[in-house]
């Protein structure tokens, strides 16, 4: 089961947001590991991935 688009384009922006920003290490972890858990996976690159599918197949139905 993965996570409501809303949901997912939440942690997307504040997983990038913190990407961006050197010194947040910790909640750019927390935020890595609620996107996988979010999306069933166990990869960041996983989980952006399935993220990003999930919102782009919901905006097209």
């Amino acid at each position: 089961m993965i996570a409501h688009p809303d949901t997912l384009r939440e942690l997307l922006t504040r997983y990038e947001t913190l990407r961006a920003r050197p010194g947040h290490r910790q909640e750019l972890e927390d935020v890595s590991y609620t996107l996988c858990v979010s999306t069933a996976t166990r990869d960041i690159r996983d989980a952006l991935r399935a993220a990003r599918d999930h919102i782009a197949g919901t905006q097209a139905a």
